[in-house]
């Protein structure tokens, strides 16, 4: 561990910690999103934020609007950040210029918006979670981490569980838990301009292959942009067959609303009724340890 490492790890808190390792898995985030996650305040966002990147460990830009003015900061790791983060994972210390050049890919992204969007969907089960202490955002992974081998393996799954590489592409992966249900998930942020309504249906055959190794079974999230786009995939679902867990939700409609991703704004494929919180899809997980073992209760999962 590096001279610079040690000095700022008595300055850090444990929510700095979170905030860094957030940064390090997903990207980057902006002032609203970190104090909506892990802040009383954006003031009080803002001054921790200020002081962060006067240590070294975070790097900050503003876009500009193309109609003129500024996007609220984006916050990444700087150097000693990167360098924080790894310590703090025993990982080996990166090279020196890893926070430039990750800096250099991520402002040139050309689907930023996605990356932000995908982010925003995960800060907002935080921050519902910060206020509700029923409610935790147990896992939050990104894509990258489910393309290893073995990503979803377990200590006591059979070596072909650990010997698999996914073939799924979620935008994310996370675990939910509210009032002693527990959900894990696979979500699809789709802006509805970039993917044909065909690619989304087609993408569940990876996640079947996936249940069919693994033996869990996990319900696939699609937070879409209109109404209109959520009915026609409801058709496309239903014209393809898919048995899969399937969910989707309006997003415009759940902020005009007021409402997160933890509330009910789930409408689950194949389900009559009303719309469901994320935490009742949890009747939706089925988890069977071994092929002549029937599948646990509803809701059960391996974590």
């Amino acid at each position: 561990m590096t001279d610079a490492v040690l000095r700022v790890q008595s300055a850090l808190t444990d929510r700095d910690h979170i905030l860094l390792g957030w940064l390090a898995d997903h990207g980057l985030l902006t002032t609203p999103q970190i104090a909506h996650a892990l802040f009383p305040s954006v003031d009080f966002a803002q001054e921790r934020l200020r002081k962060l990147t006067t240590l070294g460990v975070l790097a900050r830009f503003r876009p500009q609007r193309p109609d003129g003015g500024s996007y609220p900061y984006h916050y990444l790791l700087d150097q000693l950040g990167v360098d924080v983060v790894a310590a703090q994972r025993g990982d080996d210390l990166p090279r020196r210029d890893a926070a430039r050049k990750r800096r250099w890919h991520l402002t040139n992204r050309a689907n930023l918006p996605h990356l932000l969007g995908t982010n925003q969907f995960f800060i907002e089960l935080a921050g519902y979670a910060r206020t509700h202490p029923e409610a935790h955002l147990i896992r939050w992974w990104p894509a990258s981490r489910m393309q290893r081998l073995g990503a979803f393996a377990e200590p006591d799954d059979p070596v072909q569980v650990h010997a698999y590489i996914p073939r799924v592409r979620p935008d994310g992966h996370g675990i939910w838990a509210e009032h002693h249900q527990q959900v894990p998930f696979f979500l699809e942020y789709d802006t509805g301009t970039e993917r044909p309504l065909s690619i989304l249906t087609d993408k569940i055959t990876a996640y079947e292959r996936l249940a069919a190794v693994t033996r869990r079974v996990w319900p696939v999230l699609f937070w879409l942009h209109s109404a209109a786009r959520e009915r026609h995939l409801h058709q496309r679902l239903s014209d393809a067959g898919i048995r899969t867990p399937a969910a989707t939700a309006v997003r415009d409609d759940a902020a005009r609303n007021g409402k997160s991703p933890a509330e009910a704004v789930w409408w689950l494929h194949r389900r009559p009724g009303g719309l469901l919180r994320l935490a009742d899809l949890a009747d939706t997980v089925i988890t069977t340890q071994t092929d002549t073992q029937q599948a646990d209760r509803p809701g059960s999962v391996t974590t």
